[in-house]
């Protein structure tokens, strides 16, 4: 935001400025993130926009047929959060596994040598279903196999010879413990895990979420845990955010993250870097670093 207003003249859409008040046919370029977006309704508020600049990879809350129709360009920040993203994965498939929560609150309300508490069950060798196989799926596909994981996917939009690929979504989550969603939101993923998946999954198995929450019938999700019909969840993204369904937080098999799997000083200073460099290179008229299609 500091060189934003040291090179631009910015206006915040937001706080003491939402009410608009400033000329809008001066605004050229809109900048965003991936939950908040840019829909046509805001677009058409502003006749003059000649790019939408998104911090952060998901371009499901971006009306990009309407960019389209006005020759507005998007740009995006992959790449560089991917790592994180993995990471968060493989932190939230862990901590289910071994039930690293219940054991630190165990820890800190002094039951240690006072109660007994269950066994968790091992990470290293399980199979590992990705929802998904981009950037971030095979960034998770690639640590999962430093630990001997088998790996499988179903992606939605390509084919790839790399891993086990599994004909539908629902054999795969019948075959795998963890199954991992790491999906770009929007229209065509939007529930497509459902019930039947969940069922499918079973009370072994474990559903961990670092896309979008629109990709999980979330109300499937809470009765599956409820009843025990799923086994656990690793959750960094939700249906509704800040808006998580008070029923998981009394979950003991429930990790939650409040949608911070790129929240790395590094990485949210890369993503604005290359933000901040994508709008450069718009204004001299070169091509975008990353354009978004």
């Amino acid at each position: 935001m500091a060189e934003l207003d040291r090179s631009y003249l910015a206006r915040r859409l937001y706080g003491a400025e939402a009410d608009g008040t400033f000329d809008r046919a001066r605004i050229r370029a809109v900048v965003t993130d991936g939950a908040l977006g840019a829909g046509r309704t805001l677009l058409e508020r502003y006749p003059n926009v000649e790019m939408v600049g998104v911090f952060g990879v998901g371009t499901d809350a971006i009306d990009l047929g309407y960019a389209r129709e006005r020759g507005i360009a998007v740009s995006n920040t992959p790449d560089v959060l991917t790592d994180d993203v993995a990471d968060l994965a493989l932190l939230l498939m862990m901590s289910v596994a071994r039930r690293q929560i219940t054991a630190d609150r165990f820890v800190r309300d002094g039951n240690w040598g006072r109660a007994g508490l269950p066994l968790a069950s091992r990470f290293s060798g399980k199979k590992v279903g990705i929802l998904g196989l981009g950037r971030v799926g095979r960034a998770v596909a690639e640590r999962c196999e430093a630990f001997g994981c088998r790996i499988g996917h179903v992606t939605p939009s390509a084919r790839d010879g790399s891993y086990l690929r599994y004909p539908s979504l629902i054999e795969m989550a019948r075959d795998v413990d963890f199954l991992v969603v790491t999906a770009a939101g929007g229209a065509g993923t939007g529930g497509m895990v459902d019930a039947g998946v969940l069922e499918a999954l079973g009370p072994e198995g474990a559903l961990i979420n670092v896309s979008r929450g629109s990709i999980v019938e979330e109300s499937a999700l809470v009765s599956a845990l409820d009843s025990g019909r799923l086994g656990a969840a690793g959750l960094d993204v939700f249906a509704d955010e800040p808006t998580v369904p008070a029923e998981l937080l009394g979950m003991e098999n429930v990790v939650l993250s409040p949608h911070r799997a790129s929240a790395t000083v590094e990485t949210r200073q890369a993503m604005g870097r290359l933000l901040l460099d994508n709008l450069a290179a718009h204004f001299s008229g070169r091509a975008l670093l990353t354009p978004v299609a």
